[in-house]
């Protein structure tokens, strides 16, 4: 069989590496919990509330208090596969470059799959702009994103917590003049799609964002504002039984959940 060699293991962690370095929304996302999300399709994210601060003049306390448990649970509710035929397998993988250059493109593929679905949690954000904001000048721009940051500092994100500004791209040819940064020097930031800095946050231009009609869901958020767990991933050589061929296909699982609705401002714009 063509197939008999395929190194499943090596192409599948080929594939999860890729899928970090390729999925820009999901790399500014929770990810602790995937090491539970491998053997469940729902995950428990445990949650306590905030107690009462009281003052104390020297007498009794009272009785404690019970805390509210605002846990909550991450479903890993998306699956999504690839199939597709190879004239042979073991030459395919005996030719340089040429199984990384098909799996490049699968995980491409699949990565856009993952942002898409992270992108609609813009519309679970604790707040969102009252209004569509179109976008014409600097100004238009700097207002709806000055709006974003300031709304998620009035909650408490202070300048120690990692903030990203996500726009599209019209919104950022507009922005770029405002930008007190207008790139970064750090090669990890860059691979990872920001580009600038503005305001103590990042700024990272992208496509990937969701679209309704006309209304882009740009989106400012700290990195805990978002739980992402992919679970399942497999790769499989086979051979279709009406085909005189090989084929290769592909399945990964994973879910996304908006755990701190009060970190993630959704900004509405358009063109």
């Amino acid at each position: 069989m063509a197939y008999a060699n395929f190194k499943a293991t090596v192409w599948s962690k080929y594939i999860q590496h890729e899928l970090e370095t390729k999925a820009i929304l999901s790399d500014w996302c929770n990810k602790k919990f995937e090491g539970e999300a491998k053997h469940n399709e729902m995950v428990k994210i445990l949650g306590v509330g905030k107690p009462t601060i009281g003052n104390y003049v020297g007498t009794t306390i009272g009785s404690p208090e019970t805390l509210e448990d605002s846990s909550t649970f991450l479903k890993i509710d998306q699956a999504k596969y690839f199939n597709f035929m190879v004239d042979d397998v073991d030459r395919a993988q005996s030719q340089p470059g040429l199984m990384e250059a098909l799996m490049k493109e699968t995980t491409r593929a699949m990565a856009l799959e993952r942002d898409k679905h992270i992108a609609t949690m813009a519309l679970e954000a604790g707040t969102t702009s009252s209004g569509v904001t179109q976008v014409d000048s600097a100004t238009d721009a700097k207002q709806a994103i000055d709006a974003g940051i300031l709304a998620l500092r009035e909650l408490d994100v202070d300048s120690s917590m990692e903030v990203v500004i996500e726009i599209p791209w019209f919104v950022y040819n507009y922005f770029r003049d405002q930008l007190v940064t207008d790139k970064t020097d750090n090669d990890e930031l860059v691979k990872k799609g920001i580009i600038a800095m503005y305001d103590g946050c990042y700024v990272r231009p992208t496509n990937n964002l969701y679209v309704s009609g006309t209304d882009y869901y740009a989106m400012v958020r700290t990195k805990d504002a978002i739980a992402f767990a992919s679970g399942i991933d497999k790769v499989e050589a086979y051979r279709p039984e009406t085909l005189f061929s090989d084929a290769i296909k592909g399945l990964n699982t994973f879910g996304a959940k908006v755990v701190r609705p009060k970190e993630l401002y959704a900004m509405r714009v358009k063109k």
